[in-house]
């Protein structure tokens, strides 16, 4: 199923197809197809090119690795995600390795390495859902996390699934209009609240 971007602007094609469902069909990734997905990944832009990302992986291949990884989610992004045959974890380092101090960017350049890995997937006919819904302290404590790294996100890719697969609440969703905030609520010219719509 498609659900392109309802944009006011014109947008990248990539852009306007990616979308986040819930409903994966069971065909695994192959290898090749993973690895350019972690080389897009490796070519996101960082502050400093610090690069403070890392990722841990798990394929349907291996299926006691896939129940690991499911168990680091919570429960309603467990029902659906264990579909997915590719999920993975991504991580901040919090320190810098140039100067040892606090990375404040870390997070942000991981959502970067994120999104270029997500575009990478979109362009080649996967989908992408990315969770903030995953369990940090489950985390840390199976894969011996170090202590300077964060558990950041959560991301399940695949191929696009059946959405009639999906309880129904999670069908809803998943058929339901595409949307977002005007741009006249987040872009402003010269002071804050000042709205892009009021530009001549």
């Amino acid at each position: 199923m498609e659900k392109y971007a309802p944009t006011d602007h014109p947008i990248h094609p990539l852009l306007a197809a990616r979308w986040s469902p819930r409903a994966f069909a069971p065909n695994p990734i192959p290898e090749d197809q993973l690895s350019r997905l972690m080389e897009a990944a490796r070519w996101a832009p960082s502050s400093s090119n610090e690069q403070p990302w890392a990722f841990i992986v798990a394929t349907s291949e291996n299926q006691p690795a896939l129940a690991k990884m499911l168990e680091c989610l919570v429960e309603g992004n467990r029902n659906w995600a264990t579909n997915a045959p590719l999920l993975m974890l991504a991580f901040a380092h919090n320190k810098s390795a140039r100067t040892g101090k606090e990375n404040a960017h870390a997070w942000h350049d991981v959502g970067q390495a994120v999104a270029n890995l997500t575009f990478q997937a979109t362009s080649e006919g996967l989908v992408v859902h990315q969770m903030a819904g995953i369990l940090p302290d489950h985390i840390r404590e199976v894969y011996s996390i170090p202590a300077d790294w964060s558990p950041v996100t959560a991301v399940a890719v695949g191929r696009p699934g059946d959405h009639n697969t999906l309880p129904e609440k999670l069908r809803a969703r998943e058929l339901a209009p595409r949307e977002r905030k005007p741009q006249s609520d987040f872009v402003f010219h010269g002071e804050w609240g000042e709205s892009s719509s009021g530009r001549p």
